[in-house]
């Protein structure tokens, strides 16, 4: 029995699917201005695990991840550039996907672009109008009531009254309160723009979830996910749009993953301590960055450190180190085992993946107990289910050559040369191309089956 945290209850909750066996899921993307960092990373990995453990529970899952790609951000970034938008915001897409597969984060059922959905949210603003929700000013902005919305501040908890002007609200003498965010922007010079009953000009960042989520999972749907730091405002207003316009109830569970952080801040662009993926990449594993993730349950806050990546690192090869000493064989899940069992009641409960790892290390540890090919490959099959341990571990664990260092033909060049030098009996020569590869950070591992080695 699935338990969700839901955001907007506060509280863990039985889920129950709008449609039997069916789940509609929306979750917030990227601003494609810029590569993706690890925060961008927890979303595209914590979100992959939801799909996956969904599909795995038998639910047929249509999963939606939108792309941004009009926004300030990103019309200053290509002027800054000389480059036209649709230049960089392409670039910036499909490094955004190199990104995501190197971490085995599977692609979404749909990845709208909001600049392909502009009519409907051109309809959704009138249809906001037609009901006295929205508003132009005198600026030629078209704005969202908000005091007219009877259920503002139910997902974030905020009280009308208690949102000062001047803190989290832009404050905006056209506007007929502060706390009224914008719709539709006036088409400034030299910026694209789209045709309007309100004037030339583009969308507010807010709407275009709206419209895409209802056109593409229809007007009430089970889930809506993204970083804690959308729930305000941006969640928030997604809620009054949606049912201001249409009249129903929006989304069923509310699910929003904890930060990253660095030195107790929230890693992001705008305070410059963000690490980008592909530059972590550089310097670990891919399924390693994965692994460091979903560790952690996915509400909770994650601390970004090459220590705790190194570690972690550590703690996957305890992983692989099973698989590698006893091959596994190929199974089903039978989900009546004991440790299938718990790792399922460990992601029944909120998406436990910290909890569902625990359960592989017990199986590892049994594995190497026992030496079992069957729990072996039960251990493969568990971590199949999370996006890990599908590689060889022999590749694996021998990871990736960084700049400089000793390349593979060599390194089997000198375990060779080493082989031949205890089967000579000259065993200083064998310890001494030993310390060879120690330097260069290979270990070796001898058994009755041979030397195999790993980078450290």
């Amino acid at each position: 029995m699935l338990k969700i945290y839901n955001s907007l209850k506060r509280e863990k909750q039985v889920f129950t699917p709008i449609e039997a066996n069916r789940v509609r899921m929306y979750v917030c993307g990227m601003t494609v201005y810029d590569f993706c960092h690890l925060g961008h990373a927890r979303v595209m990995v914590v979100f992959d695990l939801v799909f996956r453990w969904l599909r795995a529970s038998g639910y047929d899952v249509t999963y939606v991840r939108n792309i941004t790609d009009i926004d300030d951000k990103i019309i200053r970034r290509a002027a800054e550039n000389n480059e036209t938008i649709l230049q960089l915001t392409n670039r910036f897409i499909a490094a955004m996907h190199e990104d995501a597969d190197a971490l085995g984060v599977l692609r979404p059922d749909h990845e709208p672009r909001a600049t392909d959905f502009v009519p409907e949210m051109l309809a959704m603003i009138a249809q906001l109008e037609q009901r006295g929700l929205a508003y132009r000013a005198a600026d030629g902005d078209v704005n969202y009531a908000v005091r007219k919305f009877a259920g503002y501040g139910s997902l974030s908890g905020k009280s009308l009254d208690d949102l000062r002007a001047g803190e989290r609200v832009e404050v905006d003498t056209a506007k007929q309160d502060p706390l009224d965010f914008v719709l539709w922007k006036r088409a400034k010079p030299g910026e694209p723009a789209w045709q309007s009953p309100w004037g030339a000009g583009r969308p507010g960042w807010h709407i275009e979830c709206s419209a895409m989520s209802s056109q593409l999972l229809g007007q009430h749907f089970d889930i809506h996910g993204g970083g804690q730091d959308l729930q305000f405002p941006h969640h928030e207003n997604e809620i009054a749009q949606s049912e201001g316009a249409h009249q129903c109830a929006f989304v069923n569970y509310w699910m929003h993953n904890g930060f990253v952080r660095v030195d107790n801040e929230k890693m992001s662009k705008s305070l410059g301590n963000f690490f980008t993926i592909r530059e972590v990449l550089k310097q670990f594993d891919p399924e390693v960055v994965r692994f460091f993730i979903l560790r952690a349950h996915y509400r909770s806050a994650l601390n970004y450190s090459d220590a705790h990546l190194d570690d972690a690192r550590r703690s996957l090869d305890g992983l692989y180190f099973a698989l590698r000493d006893v091959p596994p064989q190929a199974v089903d899940i039978d989900w009546g085992h004991g440790f299938a069992a718990r790792f399922a009641a460990a992601l029944d409960e909120d998406f436990d993946s910290h909890g569902a790892i625990s359960v592989l290390f017990e199986l590892a540890g049994e594995v190497n107990r026992q030496r079992s090919a069957e729990l072996s490959g039960l251990l493969k099959a568990l971590g199949e289910v999370l996006g890990l341990l599908q590689r060889s571990p022999q590749v694996y664990l021998r990871g990736v050559a960084v700049a400089g260092g000793v390349d593979d033909a060599a390194i089997e060049r000198m375990i060779a040369e080493r082989a031949a030098a205890k089967k000579a009996r000259n065993f200083a020569e064998a310890d001494r191309l030993r310390e060879v590869l120690k330097t260069q950070g290979i270990v070796l591992d001898d058994s009755p089956q041979g030397t195999s080695w790993r980078r450290s």
